[in-house]
């Protein structure tokens, strides 16, 4: 390697969960977040809706994943999963 050669920034992870299974190797994953109103200074809770590539088609709607930024991969996703964090729980029916 060459003296020259520039070491890539870190990309941004975040951890959300999956609202939505959109197509093949793709999810929805909503993160939320806290800011400050700009004028009173109180907590507004705020969301952001991802869409993000699931290489694997091993995540449900439910789970929380981390997920990390990309390069563009189709027209609305620019980030993809890292690792699933929590699996989504499952509420088993019971016959009565």
């Amino acid at each position: 390697m060459s003296e020259t050669t520039q070491t890539r920034a870190k990309r941004k992870d975040l951890v959300g969960e999956v609202t939505s299974r959109s197509g093949d190797k793709t999810i929805k994953v909503t993160y939320f977040y806290k800011t400050p109103h700009p004028v009173y200074g109180k907590e507004i809770k705020r969301k952001t809706v991802l869409h993000v590539h699931d290489e694997k088609n091993e995540c449900k709607v439910g789970d929380k994943v981390e997920i990390m930024e990309t390069r563009p991969l189709s027209k609305l996703k620019r980030w993809r999963v890292i690792r699933i964090v929590e699996a989504a729980k499952i509420v088993g029916a019971v016959n009565a």
